[in-house]
């Protein structure tokens, strides 16, 4: 008897009868999500308010000057191409794997399954990331507003257990949360930016200039011009919009509205931000918006025109919606490192516990829970060693799941380049060959940029040993990945062919492994394969022998029932 020399070769015998075991195992709760639900989950990973608040005003005092909007322009137009590209993968993978599915399919399993390592990680430091800004504005909110003087890390711990509580539950429940918050934090900023324009700007007026593209690369009102760091920061501002697609799996017909609602995660986003980083300039004139980036307090960029144009109490107001706007970036960051973990853990990559789900709400629990431990260990690190949440909390953890997520995303345009070179001749070349192209070129020199501006992007926190270890952290993630990989390829060939190959089928049923490019995806039971994994791993019988003898008992039920 010949046997095959992977699971696809068996793929029609064991899926031809029904799976003894039910339903599939670690399935999320599907068809939760709608279109709006899907952009308001990825848009709070971007965390509007404390983008705006936080990087415009270091763009415009070390960047380019008043020439910051100009840099949004560019931002858009280049992740939007990129978009291009991601969703028409998008359209054919439906994977809460995202990137790691994506890469594994185009360039293969080894290097699917180092860089699926790596953004792993990088969503994993986000959530404590945000919760280091968060805890720098509440203590903030308390101290100035209530008098209340409360340890910031007093402020992370409690918001950590409170997110692992609320994401417990069906992801619809996060998404509602998550919708009412990011929509005051985007009514706030609204507010600032329409008062500024509706009274014809500040001392200098509207100022159009400053969208004039080219000023992206100049000094602009600076004595000298870092276009490099900048841009940089132009591009960090959008972290989390490729999440759109880790909820595939949990939405209302996938295969139509998330790259729908990825395109408006970028673009809506994009127009967003270049109008309000505008109206921030020209609300406090050249000279007062290049004096207040450079102070004490950046954050008087915001405050003061929102004061000047609209009333002091939409400032206090503000201070509050910056903290609760925080928290709804972390919770959005805990959901997709949750959701990767799980991904792994299905696979048998990782432990297989964390690829469980609740018999209930259909969430990754356990993933989750191990996040939340996560992210308290790295608070609780970083107040042991006496860190500030804001200047290493914040900025070192955000560098560091930057870079690996920056060099993620530059190599999936390079997958889905060469996935596209042998499937789908129907598609579009402007889909599959130039946007992948140019996105993947545009990212590239994103990456460029952030290397040679990351000590000044970190400021005082440069010098700490945690950021010089940033490159040699990601590159060992890649290595462990990509070393796991070749070892389960010689070693255990079963689950290695489940690298980055779990989807949603296409008839409903739940995960499956889908041997490239599916037509349609076909339903394979995932505890049935652990299960021939431990047969086989134990010497008793070979891979095609247990799946005829699985095959066999199935009809001989078949033939028992009336």
């Amino acid at each position: 008897m010949n046997r095959p020399n992977s699971l696809g070769n068996a793929k029609d015998t064991a899926s031809s009868a029904p799976s003894k075991h039910g339903s599939q195992p670690g399935k999320l709760k599907a068809n939760s999500l709608g279109l709006w639900d899907v952009v308001f989950m990825a848009v709070a990973t971007s965390a509007p308010i404390t983008v705006m608040s936080g990087n415009v005003p270091f763009s415009v005092g070390f960047g380019v000057g008043t020439g910051t909007p100009a840099t949004y322009i560019w931002a858009t137009v280049i992740l939007s191409i990129f978009a291009v590209a991601y969703v028409t993968m998008a359209r054919y993978v439906t994977s809460t794997a995202a990137f790691y599915g994506f890469i594994s399919r185009g360039l293969g399993r080894v290097v699917g399954l180092g860089t699926g390592y790596m953004v792993t990680f990088g969503y994993i430091v986000f959530e404590a990331s945000i919760i280091g800004i968060f805890s720098y504005f509440a203590h903030l909110a308390f101290h100035d507003q209530l008098g209340v003087d409360i340890h910031w890390a007093v402020f992370a711990v409690i918001a950590l257990v409170l997110i692992g509580a609320l994401t417990y539950f069906e992801i619809s429940f996060a998404a509602k949360i998550l919708t009412l918050l990011l929509a005051t934090e985007i009514g706030i900023l609204a507010v600032m930016a329409f008062g500024v324009l509706f009274h014809g700007g500040g001392p200098d007026g509207l100022m159009p200039e400053t969208l004039n593209p080219v000023n992206a690369f100049g000094p602009n009102g600076l004595q000298f011009a870092a276009p490099g760091l900048a841009m940089f920061i132009a591009f960090w501002s959008w972290t989390g919009f490729e999440s759109t697609v880790m909820y595939g799996e949990e939405s209302k017909n996938p295969k139509k509205i998330i790259p729908i609602a990825t395109m408006i995660a970028v673009t809506g986003v994009g127009v967003f931000y270049t109008f309000v980083s505008w109206m921030s300039v020209a609300g406090n004139g050249a000279a007062g918006a290049i004096a207040l980036a450079q102070s004490a307090n950046p954050l008087d960029m915001f405050f003061h025109p929102t004061d000047v144009f609209v009333g002091h109490g939409w400032v206090l107001v503000m201070e509050w919606l910056m903290m609760s706007g925080s928290f709804a970036c972390a919770m959005a960051f805990h959901n997709a490192a949750s959701r990767y973990m799980y991904s792994l853990g299905r696979e048998g990559v990782l432990p297989s516990a964390l690829g469980k789900t609740h018999k209930k709400h259909g969430s990754p629990y356990i993933a989750s829970f191990f996040q939340t431990g996560f992210a308290i260990l790295w608070v609780l690190g970083f107040w042991f060693f006496n860190k500030d949440p804001y200047l290493d909390l914040f900025i070192v953890l955000a560098v560091l799941g930057t870079f690996s997520l920056l060099i993620v995303q530059t190599i999936t345009m390079a997958a889905v380049f060469n996935y596209f070179r042998n499937h789908h001749p129907e598609e579009k070349a402007w889909r599959t060959k130039v946007a992948p192209i140019l996105g993947g070129l545009g990212m590239l020199g994103v990456v460029i940029l952030m290397c040679l501006n990351l000590d000044t992007a970190a400021g005082p926190a440069a010098s700490s040993l945690l950021f010089k270890l940033i490159p040699y952290i990601a590159a060992g993630l890649f290595i462990l990945g990509a070393g796991q990989a070749l070892y389960l390829r010689k070693t255990n060939p079963l689950k290695y062919e489940t690298i980055g190959h779990v989807v949603l089928a296409d008839d409903g049923h739940g995960p499956v492994l889908d041997e490239e490019d599916p037509e349609p995806s076909t339903p394979i039971d995932l505890k049935l394969i652990r299960e021939l994994e431990l047969e086989n791993a134990s010497g008793r019988l070979g891979l095609d022998d247990e799946l005829e003898l699985e095959l066999a008992k199935e009809l001989e039920l078949e033939k028992e029932q009336p």
